[in-house]
C-alpha cells in the first residue's frame, strides 16, 4: 500500500467521536438506569401516563420490552397497532411520492397525522383515561393521541442509523418490505417518513420532559431532561463543534482514509460524511456519559443561531451546505455523472434548490485527473448514443473521447455547477464541498461495473439528458471551473484567497495559508471549515465567549453564525 501520510500528521490524530461538553448540572441515565428512572417518573403517581413518540426506525419492539421489564404493572400501548392506518392505505396514500424509480421520488408533505385514523385515536385516548394504573402510549405518533399526558418522551435517533438498521434488514415504517433494495428503503424515508417525522417532532421541542437516545439498542438507551436537551442544542448554536463522521465502502472506494484517519477494517471507504446535518449526529457528554442525538435537531432548534438571520431567510431550518470526502487512492473512478439544474430539481422532484459541488483536492497522486466539462468536438446526438449503447451493455462508453480530463494537483479545487458532466478520477482524494441535496446524481456511465451488492448501479440517462448543459465545453471549464484563485486579503502570517465555488453556486469558498493568528468572522452566516494542511490548530474567541477548540488535519468543523468574529491558529503539533 501507498503511504499517504502528510508530513508532520500522525494516523489516528481525526477524531472520530467528537463531543460537546455540558457543564455541570446536568444528568444522564445510561442502560439499566436510563429504565429505572423512566419508572420513577411512570409511578410517580397512581394513574401516571405518559407518551413515548419515537422517530421512525426506533426499535418499537425493543422499547416496549424495556418498559414492560420495568414498570410490569403499566399499561403500555403501541400507538401504531391501534391506530395507525392499514399498510395498503399508506402505500395508497404515498405511491405518487414514491415512483416506480428505485432512487428518485417526490418530496411529500404530508404530516403524521394524514397516516392515522382519527376515531381509533380517540379510542386509545379513551383506554389511558379510563385504565387504573401507570399507561404508557408508544410508537410515531403517540402525542396525536387526544389526551393531556403527564410526561412526554421523544425517542430519538439519526438517519444514517437508520439506514445502517435498514441494511440488516429492517422494514420502511410500516411497510413489509425488509428484504427490498436499500436505495429504495432510502428514497420511502428521504421523500416521505423523514420529512413528515420531521415536522413532527420539532413541535414537541418545547413540550418535552425527557429525551431517549434510541441509536443503540433499547437495553443501552440513555435518557435526559428536555431541559438538559435543550441546554446542549443552545450551547451548540454558541460555538465552534463537530459533528460525528461516518464512512462507507464503495466499488470505487480508495484506501486514505484507512491509513491517514484509522477509520475501520473494511476493503476500501468511498466516502466519508464528514459535514452532513441531515445524516450526521451530535456527541454530548454529560458527566461520565455520552448522549447521540441528531445533528438536524439543532438545525430544527436554533436555525437563526446556527444559520444566520439571512441563511435562514433563504433555506429555512436547513443546513445548506455538505462536506464529505470521497477517497478514490488505490481504487477507481466515481461514476461519470451530472447533477440536476434548479428548475428541474423544483418541477420533477419537489426540492427547492439543487446539488451544486466542487471538488476540492485533499491529496493526489501524480496520475490523478478530474473529468469536467465536454470536449469541443463532442457531438451531443453522438454521445447519448454511446451512453444508451454503453448502458445496454453494447459496448463501453469512451469516456475520453467526449468528456475532458484535467490533471488534478493536491489542493486544486475544481468547481461542478449543475448541469456540468464530471467526475473525479482514481488515486484522488476529494474533499467535495456542495449544497446539500445529497442524493441527486445521474449517473451516464459507472464504467461498466455493479455495486458491492452485486446489483448494477442505478444510471438515470433520461434525467441526465435533460440537464447537461451543453456548452459547458473546454474553454468553459478551464476558463471558469478550474483553479479560480484570487488573493482577496493578507495580514501577518497569512494570506486568504478566494477558490470558489462558481457564479452560478451560492456557496462562497475561501481557503488560508498561515503560520500566525488568522482573524475571522462569520459575517452574519455559518460557516464551515476543513484543516486542509497541517496537523493541528485551534479556534478561539477574542472575547473569551468560548472554549479553545482544537481540530486536526482534515477535520471539518461548524462555526455557528452567532459566534461572530474568531480567530484560528497553528496549535500543538501544527506549530512549526
Amino acid at each position: 500500500m501507498s503511504t499517504f501520510l502528510p508530513a508532520g500528521v500522525t494516523a489516528g490524530q481525526y477524531d472520530k467521536a467528537p463531543v460537546i461538553e455540558l457543564p455541570p448540572g446536568h444528568d444522564a441515565w445510561a442502560g439499566p438506569d436510563a429504565w429505572r428512572r423512566l419508572a420513577e417518573v411512570l409511578t410517580v403517581s397512581e394513574h401516571h401516563t405518559m407518551a413515548v413518540d419515537t422517530y421512525p426506525g426506533s426499535d418499537l419492539t425493543g422499547l416496549c420490552r424495556e418498559l414492560t421489564a420495568a414498570v410490569p404493572d403499566a399499561l403500555v400501548i403501541d400507538v401504531e397497532d391501534a391506530a395507525a392506518l392499514p399498510n395498503a392505505e399508506i402505500e395508497e396514500r404515498i405511491a405518487a411520492n414514491l415512483t416506480d424509480d428505485r432512487v428518485f421520488g417526490v418530496l411529500g408533505h404530508q404530516v403524521l397525522a394524514d397516516f392515522y385514523d382519527a376515531g381509533r385515536l380517540e379510542q386509545v385516548a379513551e383506554r389511558v383515561q379510563s385504565a387504573d394504573g401507570p399507561v404508557v402510549v408508544v410508537g410515531w405518533g403517540a402525542t396525536l393521541v387526544p389526551t393531556a399526558f403527564d410526561t412526554v418522551v421523544l425517542a430519538d435517533l439519526a438517519r444514517w442509523e437508520i439506514q445502517r438498521r435498514q441494511r440488516a434488514g429492517a422494514p420502511n415504517w410500516r411497510a413489509d418490505n425488509g428484504d427490498e433494495d436499500q436505495l429504495r428503503k432510502v428514497k420511502r424515508g428521504y421523500f416521505v417518513e423523514w420529512r413528515t417525522a420531521d415536522r413532527h417532532k420539532r413541535a414537541l421541542f418545547d413540550r418535552i420532559d425527557l429525551v431517549l437516545d434510541a441509536n443503540a439498542s433499547m437495553a443501552e438507551a440513555k435518557l435526559i431532561s428536555g431541559d438538559t436537551f435543550r441546554a446542549g442544542l443552545e450551547l451548540a448554536s454558541r460555538r465552534p463543534f463537530r459533528v460525528v463522521p461516518f464512512f462507507d465502502p464503495g466499488v470505487w472506494g480508495g484506501q486514505w482514509m484507512k491509513e491517514v484517519l484509522e477509520v475501520g477494517d473494511a476493503d476500501n471507504y468511498a466516502w466519508c460524511f464528514d459535514c452532513v446535518p441531515e445524516e450526521n449526529s451530535l456527541l454530548f457528554r454529560i458527566g461520565d456519559t455520552v448522549v447521540e442525538l441528531p445533528a438536524l435537531d439543532l438545525v430544527f432548534r436554533h436555525p437563526r443561531e446556527l444559520l444566520g438571520v439571512k441563511t435562514h431567510a433563504r433555506f429555512g431550518a436547513e443546513f445548506p451546505i455538505r462536506f464529505d470526502f470521497l477517497d478514490t487512492m488505490d481504487g477507481g473512478n466515481l461514476s461519470l455523472q451530472v447533477h440536476p439544474l434548479t428548475d428541474y430539481m423544483q418541477n420533477v422532484f419537489g426540492m427547492p434548490y439543487t446539488q451544486d459541488e466542487s471538488y476540492y483536492l485533499l491529496d493526489a497522486a501524480d496520475d490523478a485527473v478530474v473529468y469536467l466539462g465536454l470536449r469541443d468536438d463532442a457531438d451531443p446526438d453522438e454521445l447519448q448514443g454511446a451512453l444508451r449503447s454503453a448502458s445496454a451493455g453494447e459496448e463501453p462508453f469512451a469516456a475520453d473521447r467526449y468528456v475532458n480530463r484535467f490533471p488534478a494537483r493536491k489542493h486544486d479545487h475544481f468547481l461542478i455547477p449543475a448541469g456540468t458532466v464530471h467526475c473525479s478520477g482514481a488515486d484522488s482524494m476529494v474533499l467535495e464541498i456542495s449544497a446539500t441535496p445529497y442524493i441527486f446524481t445521474f449517473k451516464m456511465w459507472d464504467w461498466g461495473r455493479v455495486g458491492l451488492d452485486g446489483v448494477p448501479r442505478p444510471v438515470h440517462l433520461d434525467h441526465a439528458f435533460a440537464n447537461i448543459q451543453w456548452d459547458r465545453r473546454t474553454d468553459f471549464a478551464r476558463d471558469e471551473l478550474v483553479n479560480q484563485v484570487t488573493e482577496v486579503a493578507r495580514g501577518d502570517g497569512w494570506v486568504e484567497e478566494r477558490t470558489g465555488l462558481h457564479e452560478l453556486e451560492f456557496i462562497e469558498v475561501r481557503r488560508h495559508w498561515f503560520d500566525g493568528v488568522v482573524p475571522h468572522d462569520t459575517d452574519g452566516t455559518v460557516n464551515v471549515l476543513n484543516l486542509v494542511e497541517g496537523a493541528e490548530a485551534v479556534v478561539e474567541s477574542p472575547d473569551g465567549a468560548f472554549e479553545p477548540f482544537v481540530v486536526h488535519y482534515a477535520e471539518t468543523f461548524i462555526v455557528p453564525a452567532s459566534v461572530g468574529r474568531y480567530t484560528i491558529r497553528p496549535w500543538g503539533a501544527g506549530v512549526g
